[in-house]
């Protein structure tokens, strides 16, 4: 593409076709717009303000690639610089009143207007991954506070209901399960015999079950 090739071909605006009052809507084909072509832009943005459909054709040959390389050179995806490229140009015939030649070239007026669209479109759509993400962070943070709560919940239920059993039957458990220790270190520890150990741990856990109401 060059600066020479118009984009996009002036046959793609608007997949019905112009309507009145719209840029195109007067036939711009015709010869109207013969002998413009070599006219000062910001003259002839001045026509387009005034609803003349062929200044605007003149206007759309020669600033729609341009209008497209900002975009695209913003954007990198081409569908989406093709968007923007439409929008701006579109921007050009409504907004052609408020070009003011005192602030600037027309051309810079349009490429301006077309890089600002175009950076509004990169916001928008970090603006939008930004809130996929703190869904997707405030999620997995209900998901974990809610894992922490269930189990802080079943400690508390096992610690209220070892509370329950005998100081031997607790001792063994929490010997035999929270330490690791064997039948016989239990014992050792606790200076029982080991059939002991193994008596209390078996009714306690029985308890524990019926207390944690486990089936």
């Amino acid at each position: 593409m060059t600066d020479s090739q118009p984009w996009p071909p002036p046959g793609r605006r608007g997949a019905g076709g112009p309507g009145a009052g719209e840029p195109g809507s007067a036939g711009r084909a015709g010869g109207r717009a013969e002998g413009r072509g070599s006219g000062d832009l910001g003259t002839l943005l001045g026509q387009v303000a005034r609803g003349d459909d062929a200044a605007y054709g003149v206007v759309y040959a020669r600033v729609a690639a341009h209008v497209f390389g900002i975009a695209r050179s913003v954007l990198r995806d081409p569908a989406q610089a093709e968007e923007v490229a439409q929008e701006v140009l579109l921007d050009v015939w409504r907004d052609a009143a408020r070009y003011d030649a005192e602030r600037g070239t027309a051309m810079a007026w349009v490429t301006t207007r077309a890089h600002r669209r175009a950076v509004d479109r990169v916001r928008s759509e970090q603006a939008s991954a930004a809130r996929e993400q703190r869904a997707a962070r405030a999620e997995v943070s209900y998901d974990v506070v809610a894992e922490t709560v269930a189990a802080r919940l079943d400690a508390e239920r096992v610690r209220r209901c070892l509370g329950s059993l005998t100081d031997l039957q607790r001792e063994s458990i929490t010997l035999a399960y929270y330490r690791g220790c064997t039948y016989r270190e239990v014992a050792v520890l606790l200076k029982v015999p080991v059939g002991t150990v193994k008596t209390r741990m078996r009714d306690g856990l029985i308890r524990l079950r019926d207390c944690l109401g486990v089936d």
